[in-house]
């Protein structure tokens, strides 16, 4: 018995007749203009229906009176786009006027009919009640009235559900639409994934280069040695703070778009900064650096900074040999160190240790390039190639 109560305590179950009652106050003011033809409104649907815009409003109305929720993606909120969309507008149309009158007959009739009923076994036979011709009174027509009262509860449940459901059949998105809808949240899983990977190698870069400088200066104790490194440190952190507050506004302001990320033409930072960590890099770049376009260059500082940053972690303060070639079809990145016991090979899963080397496929993978790391000749290389092009 509560459940079936349940629904009397939703608020959705009140909008939800509320909206079957809209089309009327239309149909009302036309009544009372001309009585003679109240089935005219019906006529105008059509024509309204074709109007791009109107989807729109009806579909606003719905998330928020059928369903409560302005978010909800079963409903479309955007105009006609296609004939198809305007001819199920129109049905959504000529429907919803038709279940607007059923509820609200309903919702007249049936509470007169109980009423009726009840006076009907006191002794009053009324003469004005179509839905309800009796010859004479009798007090067993008081039984009846609890039934009209179940079908109006019936009908005012069913209906509101009846209507749900029709809108999410007419006003849902089209296919168009859910493909843009896949597309946008693709777009945001991906941008997701970028964030997680400039996060990864600009902060796990500054704070490689302060624990390596920071071990050094204190096993060194050469006072110029360490304010040599203590100016590593802030450089190399003050870098990564201006890319964390890049990256956090991106994430505050989701239309905004990505500027300012470091491209390889800025190499010479990340090779200083190395280099002033106690490893020794020799260093090649040839060719028109420059000249290569914006999200390779960007991408291809990333993974020159991560290549280092491996170095530092797990090789400590080696000799490295940095190549970086750019030709006429492809960018060359190349970075070499001596083999040490510790070789950076993905943990159980995937985890964090693995993680460096993974973005390095992946963004390697995303401009359609390659990328290969592992031992070579008693080095530790990674070998990535990106396509101009």
């Amino acid at each position: 018995m509560v459940r079936l109560l349940r629904p009397l305590t939703r608020g959705t179950t009140y909008t939800r007749f509320i909206h079957l009652w809209v089309p009327m106050l239309v149909s009302s003011v036309w009544i009372f203009i001309q009585p003679a033809t109240p089935w005219a409104p019906a006529l105008v649907l059509p024509l309204l229906g074709l109007i791009p815009a109107v989807r729109r409003g009806e579909g606003v109305q719905a998330r928020f009176m059928l369903m409560r929720d302005e978010q909800d993606p079963a409903i479309s909120v955007v105009p006609s786009a296609t004939w198809r969309d305007r001819l199920r507008t129109v049905l959504w149309l000529e429907i919803r006027m038709v279940l607007g009158w059923a509820a609200a007959g309903a919702s007249v009739w049936l509470p007169l009919i109980t009423v009726d009923l009840i006076r009907i076994s006191t002794g009053y036979v009324p003469d004005d009640n179509p839905f309800l011709p009796v010859p004479h009174a009798h007090w067993a027509y008081a039984l009846l009235a609890p039934l009209t009262l179940i079908a109006f509860y019936g009908v005012f449940i069913g209906l509101g559900e009846l209507i749900t459901v029709v809108a999410r059949r007419l006003l849902g998105p089209s296919a168009a639409e859910r493909v843009a809808a896949l597309e946008e949240r693709t777009e945001q899983l991906l941008e997701r994934t970028r964030i997680a990977r400039e996060l990864h190698d600009s902060i796990g870069h500054a704070l490689t280069v302060a624990v390596v400088q920071a071990g050094a200066a204190r096993a060194a104790g050469d006072p110029e040695f360490t304010d040599r490194a203590l100016l590593a440190i802030e450089d190399t952190g003050r870098a990564a703070l201006e890319d964390l507050e890049r990256v956090l506004g991106v994430l505050r302001e989701s239309r905004r778009p990505a500027s300012g990320r470091p491209t390889l033409v800025e190499a010479d930072r990340l090779l200083e900064s190395a280099r002033t960590s106690g490893a020794k890099i020799d260093a090649e770049l040839t060719g028109p650096v420059d000249t290569v376009p914006g999200p390779v260059s960007r991408e291809g500082y990333r993974i020159l900074q991560e290549c280092l940053t491996n170095v530092l972690r797990h090789a400590g303060p080696v000799p490295a040999r940095v190549r970086v070639a750019v030709g006429e079809r492809t960018l060359s990145l190349e970075v070499r160190n001596p083999l040490t016991d510790e070789i950076p090979r993905p943990g159980p899963g995937g985890g964090v240790r693995g993680s460096g080397l993974r973005g390095i496929r992946e963004r390697a993978a995303l401009l359609g390039g390659r990328a290969s790391t592992g031992p070579d000749d008693g080095d530790w290389q990674v070998h990535v190639e990106l396509p101009l092009h």
